[in-house]
């Protein structure tokens, strides 16, 4: 799909666009891509105009949304097909996205980004192949790609989601020159496609899966003993597990991941949020 060059809006935004036009000013000056860049619109009674293109005054937006131009109007990132999906904004510029209200990305301490860059330097991704299995808004790939990835093959199954990243300025595009071939986006499930992957094929992963109550069968003994099949001996892998509370769902997730893995064929530690792996 197509990525969308439109203007983004938050409310924010939208009250900074109006404050200065109400105050007589012929400029204002921002962001329109959530961050990703910092840019100028011209004002007028008319409406505002950016990137050559004449856009009118928004009305009251919403908290914690994001709006694109659609047609004559403003829309909230959002759809519902049996979960909302809503790309949501953060105090860091990239924005994370909810399914249902559940926060998908880390979002608290740091940029989700910035949260992505750390844990990709944990497989060293420069100039290696890497499977990336489940891409959500793309961050991995993004910070692969700044890191000079040789290739990286990545698989999201939500239509929705993939829709959410034709519409966010800081997830990859595989057809930019930015991404120069390098960067294979599937929509797929990974638990499946990972059978089309030949023996030692790929140099590293990183598996971000769901949690484990909707997407169980990315944490089974036989996905990971699919992983250990398609890494090469001695590549790296790190596999988001988050903190749940022990507690409360009778689980140490981390701990049982890492067991696993090691029956898999790989030595595990904890590391960051997730575990860190190598091929033996």
């Amino acid at each position: 799909m197509p990525h969308y060059s439109g203007p983004l809006l938050t409310r924010p935004v939208a009250e900074a666009l109006c404050a200065a036009r109400d105050a007589g000013s012929d400029e204002w000056q921002g962001s329109l891509t959530l961050g990703f860049t910092r840019d100028h619109a011209r004002l007028s009674a008319q409406g505002w105009e950016w990137r050559g293109q004449l856009h009118p005054y928004p009305g009251k937006l919403k908290d914690r949304t994001i709006y694109y131009r659609d047609g004559d109007d403003y829309a909230p990132v959002a759809r519902f097909a049996g979960s909302l999906i809503k790309l949501v904004p953060t105090e860091w510029g990239a924005p994370t996205f909810e399914i249902d209200g559940i926060k998908m990305l880390p979002t608290s301490k740091e940029s989700p980004f910035e949260d992505a860059r750390r844990k990709v330097a944990l497989v060293e991704p420069a100039g290696k192949v890497v499977l990336d299995t489940c891409g959500g808004l793309g961050y991995f790939a993004a910070c692969c790609l700044e890191a000079g990835v040789a290739r990286i093959h990545s698989f999201e199954k939500n239509a929705d989601v993939l829709w959410l990243r034709t519409l966010n300025p800081w997830s990859p595009d595989p057809d930019a020159d930015t991404s120069a071939g390098r960067l294979l986006l599937a929509h797929a499930d990974v638990s499946q496609a990972i059978a089309q992957f030949a023996d030692a094929s790929v140099d590293a992963v990183l598996h971000d899966p769901p949690r484990f109550g909707i997407a169980g069968e990315l944490y089974s003994q036989a996905f990971y003993d699919q992983l250990a099949r398609v890494l090469r001996r001695g590549g790296r892998l790190f596999h988001y597990t988050g903190s749940p509370n022990k507690l409360t769902s009778g689980r140490d997730v981390p701990r049982e991941v890492e067991k696993r893995l090691e029956k898999a064929g790989f030595k595990a530690q904890l590391a960051l949020d997730g575990v860190l792996a190598v091929r033996r």
